[in-house]
């Protein structure tokens, strides 16, 4: 599994790849009349910001609890998620806006050279969004999913430019305009993987309750504990990479006080050893036969 390190370096170095590709786009977009590159360039711009906010995001909510956090600063990570998405869904209809207004001016075709440069940034682009969506698939972080679909969104815009411009060299006069309808097209896609990776990070700030087969591993490893009848509540949220949980144990009531606390911290160990991202966990014990 990655640790939140690799997160934090890939967040790192996405940062100052967007700087270069963002610089190297919208000078290349101005110099060769085309409107697609320079939105390109935009949407780069946005992807600084985006990953920005997932390093301080990531950074934040691996700081352990303290006094005035006692349950850590998860919700950093999914603040972040939720910040991302949304520059995400602006980036679409600032670009959509600005393609609107190129396709009703009438400007040159762009210059042939935009597509060796459309074509380096095509490659950069998938090779990130593959390399930081496995690492947030690892960490289950959906700040970090969520900024590699940014870097996706920039190689789907960079590759609608590609064929936009490719049409308006090969069609001629009258097809100046291909490249800012192909930015048009690509804002579909863009808004579209928004709003789809908006829910997931809004349910983690609200608390949502963690997947079915989540709870269902965790109330198989509790019930496994030699003295457990059955758990009765198990309510889980996700806060930052790793699950906060409230589980409701039922055991003999004819134990002990003691002999039942013993259980507790066994069901407890149990589950923070396990493979799943636990950070903490509050048991609570019931007598069978209420």
């Amino acid at each position: 599994m990655q640790s939140i390190e690799s997160g934090l370096a890939l967040a790192g170095s996405a940062i100052a790849i967007n700087l270069v590709l963002a610089l190297v786009k919208i000078s290349t977009g101005v110099l060769g009349n085309s409107y697609a590159m320079i939105a390109d360039g935009i949407e780069s711009t946005a992807d600084i910001f985006s990953s920005l906010m997932v390093w301080g995001g990531l950074r934040l909510s691996s700081k352990p609890p303290d006094q005035s956090h006692p349950y850590g600063h998860g919700k950093a990570e999914s603040l972040a998620g939720v910040m991302v998405a949304v520059f995400l869904i602006g980036a679409a209809i600032l670009i959509a806006v600005q393609s609107i207004r190129e396709i009703l001016t009438p400007h040159h075709t762009p210059a042939w050279y935009t597509l060796l440069v459309l074509a380096l940034v095509i490659l950069t682009k998938e090779m990130l969004y593959r390399r930081m969506f496995r690492i947030g698939q690892s960490l289950d972080s959906n700040a970090l999913k969520s900024d590699a679909w940014h870097h996706r969104s920039d190689a789907i815009t960079s590759v609608a430019a590609f064929l936009g411009i490719s049409i308006a060299l090969v069609g001629g006069p009258g097809y100046e305009a291909a490249d800012d309808w192909a930015a048009l097209l690509a804002c579909c896609v863009i808004l579209f993987n928004g709003f789809r990776l908006l829910r997931p990070a809004l349910d983690e700030v609200m608390d949502a309750a963690a997947p079915g087969e989540v709870e269902k591993q965790i109330r198989s490893i509790a019930t496994k504990v030699e003295g457990v009848v059955d758990v009765e509540k198990c309510r889980i949220r996700k806060s930052g990479l790793g699950f906060l949980m409230d589980i409701h144990v039922v055991v003999s009531g004819d134990l002990s006080v003691r002999d039942g606390h013993q259980i507790s911290h066994v069901v407890k160990e149990r589950l923070l050893e396990s493979l799943l991202p636990i950070s903490d966990v509050i048991i609570h014990i019931e007598p069978d036969g209420l």
